[in-house]
C-alpha cells in the first residue's frame, strides 16, 4: 500500500472469500466504443486513485470494444516502470460474457456467454489486451 497519509483514510474489505483485501472504492474502466480516453489519461486516473489508497481496478472485455483493457494494461505497465506501484500492489479484475465487440454487433455462436470455450478464450484475449500474465478475479 502507498505510504501517502491520504491512503491511511481508505478502508479495505475482503472480497468475498477470495482472501483479497480491496479498497472500499474501486476505479472502473467502463467506456463506450466512441470514447477517446488514452493510456496516459488512464495512468493519470489510476495514479491519483492509487495515491488515495485505491488498490482495486475493474475492467471488462466489452468496455470500449476491448480498448479499456488495452489502456489499463498500458497504464499498469507505465506505473510499474515509473515505480509508482508494483503489480502486487494492485487488484485487477475483469468481466467475461459479452466479448469485446459492441453489444449490438453480430457475433459468432461462441463469442459470448459463459461456455467453457468463451471463458477460456475470453480470458486469454483479456490478458493479451491487458498485457498481464494474470488478473486477480474474473467476474462472470
Amino acid at each position: 500500500m502507498p505510504s501517502n497519509p491520504k491512503s491511511a483514510r481508505m478502508t479495505y474489505r475482503f472480497l468475498g472469500n477470495s482472501g483479497l483485501l480491496v479498497s472500499k472504492l474501486s476505479l472502473g474502466s467502463w467506456m463506450d466504443v466512441n470514447d477517446k480516453y488514452t493510456a496516459d489519461a488512464w495512468y493519470d486516473m489510476m495514479k491519483l486513485a492509487f495515491e488515495h489508497g485505491v488498490n482495486f481496478f475493474d475492467n471488462a472485455e466489452v468496455y470500449g470494444g476491448g480498448l479499456a483493457e488495452k489502456n489499463m494494461g498500458a497504464a499498469i505497465k507505465k506505473g510499474i516502470a515509473e515505480g509508482t506501484w508494483s503489480r502486487e500492489d494492485l487488484v485487477i479484475t475483469t468481466k467475461i460474457f459479452f466479448g469485446p465487440k459492441d453489444f449490438m454487433a453480430e457475433r459468432r455462436p461462441n463469442e459470448m456467454g459463459l461456455s467453457r470455450k468463451h471463458i477460456v478464450e475470453g480470458t486469454k484475449a483479456s490478458l493479451k489486451r491487458l498485457e498481464q500474465e494474470y488478473v486477480d478475479v474474473i467476474f462472470c
